[in-house]
């Protein structure tokens, strides 16, 4: 049977030992690790890790070494904090959710998956009443009784196709405001590079030397900046504060 390591990095004891159990049953084969900080983890890493689970915090002070290809990493974040291009985990919500999130990104989330994990099977769900186990209401169904799964593909229209398809990832269809919601969302979501922009704005550091410590021009920092406040909709330097404190991107006493 093959082994492997996967470590969790975070300074809160509570968290690390709390989602430890979780995934040492979820991938057997796996041996999970905790370190309360970066240099005990770079202490033990000899490449020997398959997976770092990352407080977001440890992750925006070593983002050199935690984005590497070879280092699959997913942030473990205080809420609903999403960065864009890098797979996040709530830790701060029930077992039961916090066992599905994870589920989520072995399915979708991480461009790797989680390994180990290929062979666990789906939970079957039961059609809700008035459905058929196809998706279909029963008025929905063909007259000539050929389901959608029956007919040859070039005949099913592509709306309807569309539904199959997140029906049978489990998906529903969203509402109008649904979709507003989540492009609102998306639309907030900030890059890797404007986290750590905005970390540093919140201890003090001016667009110089934020361009200095990042090794980029001070436009860029500037734009960074701008596209920031934009974002979180924030109308001055306190409403970055708020929002690097409120998702555990940095201590308040490191201000």
């Amino acid at each position: 049977m093959p082994h492997f390591e996967i470590a969790i990095i975070d300074s809160n004891t509570l968290s690390a030992l709390g989602l430890q159990p979780l995934l040492s049953d979820m991938i057997p084969i796996a041996e999970v690790r905790t370190f309360i900080s970066f240099d005990d983890l770079e202490a033990a890493d000899h490449g020997q890790f398959v997976h770092y689970f990352v407080a977001s915090r440890i992750y925006f002070e070593h983002t050199a070494y935690f984005r590497k290809p070879s280092r699959r990493s997913i942030v473990l974040v205080n809420g609903d904090l999403h960065i864009s291009d890098v797979p996040t985990l709530n830790v701060c919500q029930p077992e039961q959710a916090l066992v599905k999130s994870i589920l989520s990104i072995h399915k979708t989330g991480h461009p790797h998956g989680l390994p180990g994990m290929s062979g666990m099977p789906s939970k079957a769900t039961t059609p809700p009443h008035g459905m058929s186990s196809d998706g279909m209401n029963s008025h929905e169904r063909p007259s000539n009784g050929t389901l959608p799964h029956e007919m040859p593909p070039h005949k099913i229209p592509p709306k309807m196709a569309e539904m199959m398809e997140m029906m049978r990832q489990g998906h529903t269809m969203p509402s109008q405001a649904e979709s507003a919601e989540k492009s609102e969302k998306e639309a907030s979501i900030l890059s890797p590079r404007e986290i750590e922009v905005a970390i540093l704005l919140s201890k003090g550091l001016i667009n110089k030397e934020i361009a200095d410590r990042l090794n980029i021009s001070v436009t860029t920092a500037i734009t960074h900046r701008k596209n920031i406040m934009e974002k979180l909709h924030a109308h001055s330097l306190a409403n970055i504060i708020i929002y690097v404190v409120m998702n555990g991107l940095v201590e308040i006493g490191e201000l």
